[in-house]
């Protein structure tokens, strides 16, 4: 029967227990509740009836909790840390400051944009779980459409009906040609691209955005293409590449900034080349008709608000 009765307390029991617990006095304790005492002494009786057995009793020096009021006011404390907690939780998630989103993107989009915007929304709340790969556009959309991402930064690629997703903001990408700080044309001005084709490259495969941009300024200064190139996606390979040969990678200049200024990787610079690479921009993509969670939805805010912002830059 006791235990069905303890049952019954509610948290305004809890929190009348904890506070009698910690003040020692019933008329402090209905004051800090905001109740008048007599409705005080009316819900520690309640209490005494639910629980079957005193919870305080009266001395001198104030109240003073018995065993069974010491162990109710041990688990009050508890009791009332949760519900803030879930109060916190609750409130965080409808203001998108937790939560988990999944995140793809192009690698400059991931260096000039996503990271920073990361690190915006990590100083808000540090519980936010973000995930964030680097692709090329063909795998994140393919991704995008299985759901495993909540958007993406990428191009929709040819072939595929770009209707079923919903594109915004646009981010230009403008390339440079990487180097290491040994390479034979490091100190000459003004080059072109047919004074590096008999390097070796290291770029993307064929047919990607970057790949036919570098292809598009050969053929328009009427040079040959590069015959010995290493195809590869990944920047770590790149950056082993050029550190350990005379090869040429072409980067988007948010990585170029980030290796050869920002923080310097590997004694990599840029050549001064005479004509600007520039690639077709990326957008921030999502797959229409789906609804974001509050963080994801907080993070594309965040996104779109850069595009903007440097795009009036």
């Amino acid at each position: 029967m006791a235990e069905a009765q303890i049952n019954r307390l509610q948290p305004k029991h809890f929190g009348l227990i904890a506070s009698i617990a910690e003040l020692g006095q019933l008329s402090l304790a209905a004051q800090a509740m905001a109740l008048t005492q007599p409705a005080a002494s009316r819900m520690l009786g309640e209490i005494e009836r639910y629980v079957g057995s005193p919870i305080f009793i009266r001395t001198p020096k104030g109240m003073e909790p018995t065993v069974v009021g010491g162990a109710l006011a041990r688990r009050a404390q508890n009791v009332l840390e949760e519900m803030r907690e879930a109060a916190r939780e609750i409130e965080a998630i409808r203001r998108g400051f937790t939560g988990k989103v999944r995140v793809g993107a192009v690698t400059g989009g991931a260096v000039g944009y996503v990271v920073p915007a990361i690190k915006v929304l990590k100083a808000d709340s540090t519980a936010v779980d973000i995930h964030l790969d680097v692709a090329a556009s063909g795998e994140l959309i393919r991704d995008l459409l299985s759901g495993h991402y909540d958007f993406v930064l990428g191009r929709v690629p040819p072939g595929i009906d770009a209707r079923q997703f919903n594109v915004e903001g646009a981010a230009m990408e403008e390339m440079e040609i990487v180097v290491h700080r040994t390479h034979p044309l490091v100190n000459m001005d003004r080059l072109s691209l047919s004074d590096m084709a008999h390097f070796p490259w290291v770029m993307q495969e064929p047919g990607t955005p970057l790949r036919q941009a570098v292809e598009a300024n050969f053929i328009e200064e009427g040079s040959a293409l590069p015959r010995n190139i290493v195809n590869t996606t990944s920047l770590l390979v790149m950056i082993a590449m050029l550190a350990s040969s005379n090869a040429i990678a072409p980067m988007s200049r948010e990585v170029s900034d980030l290796l050869c200024r920002q923080t310097p990787v590997g004694d990599l610079c840029t050549l001064k080349v005479e004509t600007s690479i520039v690639v077709a921009p990326y957008h921030l993509i999502t797959v229409h008709g789906k609804r974001l969670s509050p963080i994801a939805a907080r993070l594309r805010d965040l996104l779109l608000a850069a595009f903007e912002e440097r795009g009036r830059g």
